[in-house]
């Protein structure tokens, strides 16, 4: 298979304030774009999209290509099943719900310190390979947001498993929170193909700083900072497959051009990918990818991740010179359909269910400090 991955988390919508309103017809064009190019891996999950990414999978790519031309990934999340019963009451509705009789690839869904235990109440592992046994399933692994110590830890107790999905790119690559360098090489050791996943860190790479951009555009003029992300991702030796969350066909489409005829990066050009590592990391208020799993069960509703996006944009102004910005319009029109910041009870679900760990609710302080005034 080539390298890159179509991930299904953040599709086009119609309405960019409902999950649910997904643009099914441009996402028809994105995956007949994908596919002309001889791409074939795709990766959904229960939750994703408001819980429509499983059904727009049939719409888009299960109902109007063989099955034999795609590759299909989904996954078990612990948040959703609360019995041994509920194992199978889900995977049997992913197949529904998709229309395949067949997962290419299946997860155990980002498996953490909180989760662990629970996958291994419900002997989710045994589980899994039981579905592979029975031929529902091609290949078992699991998706990870820990420690490269709890990762050996895993992976020596669950020699089974045969891939395991991280989150990499450049600027988590040293990161001692996300720790993308020292996972990717616990996997190596263990001899674990690597699905990456966030190479562009949920869009923030696609969208740097202009000191950060002009380091790569003085070096290539043609190549999208995007593109930077996912080749960094996809140069690593046992790295399989980079998943790219494309939100619409232009993205697609510049994807491809890197992509369809993949040049790992040199030396060099590595070393410019940790230059601007240093110079985003600088300027980023709240490391958030935009995942939005901390949203689904906020009592207020409030729009997280869209809330910390417009924060980091204004913590790079200069605003004591501008004294105003364009993100304050768009908060104030976010907050008449959403909580505010400031209407954080502070009842910590979405900490946590966050991959990255962030301290959501003293950080949502910060943000109504700034924008609720």
């Amino acid at each position: 298979m080539k390298k890159l991955g179509f991930g299904l988390m953040r599709l086009p919508l119609l309405d960019k304030t409902d999950a649910n309103s997904i643009d099914v017809e441009q996402v028809k064009q994105m995956v007949d774009a994908f596919m002309e190019k001889g791409f074939t891996y795709f990766d959904t999950a229960w939750m994703y999209c408001g819980f429509n990414s499983e059904s727009t999978v049939k719409k888009v790519l299960v109902d109007r290509y063989p099955r034999e031309a795609y590759t299909l990934a989904t996954k078990l999340h612990t948040g959703f099943f609360h019995s041994l019963e509920d194992r199978d009451k889900i995977f049997n509705q992913q197949m529904q719900k998709t229309g395949v009789t067949c997962f290419d690839y299946y997860l155990l869904h980002g498996i953490e310190a909180s989760s662990l235990p629970k996958f291994e109440q419900f002997d989710c592992f045994n589980w899994l390979l039981d579905k592979k046994e029975k031929g529902l399933v091609k290949h078992a692994g699991f998706s990870f947001h820990d420690s490269a110590e709890l990762l050996d830890e895993i992976l020596t107790n669950h020699p089974e498993m045969e891939f395991v999905q991280l989150q990499i790119n450049y600027l988590d690559w040293e990161s001692e929170w996300v720790q993308s360098r020292k996972c990717y090489e616990v996997a190596v050791k263990h001899g674990k193909p690597v699905i990456v996943m966030e190479p562009v860190k949920g869009g923030t790479l696609s969208k740097i700083p202009e000191q950060a951009e002009k380091v790569f555009k003085d070096y290539d003029a043609e190549l999208s900072v995007s593109g930077w992300a996912i080749r960094f991702a996809a140069s690593l030796d046992n790295v399989m497959m980079v998943l790219s969350g494309m939100s619409n066909l232009e993205q697609v489409q510049d994807n491809l051009s890197y992509m369809e005829d993949f040049k790992p990066l040199t030396e060099e050009e590595k070393e410019l990918t940790y230059k601007v590592a240093d110079i985003i990391n600088a300027q980023t208020a709240i490391p958030c990818t935009g995942c939005s799993y901390c949203t689904s069960g906020c009592p207020k509703k409030i729009a997280i991740p869209q809330y910390f996006s417009l924060y980091n944009e204004d913590m790079r102004e200069n605003l004591e010179e501008k004294g105003w910005t364009a993100t304050a319009t768009q908060y104030a029109i976010l907050a008449e359909k959403f909580g505010k910041a400031g209407d954080c009870v502070g009842c910590g679900q979405c900490e946590g269910v966050c991959p990255q760990h962030l301290p959501i609710i003293e950080k949502l302080k910060e943000v109504s400090g700034h924008f609720d005034r």
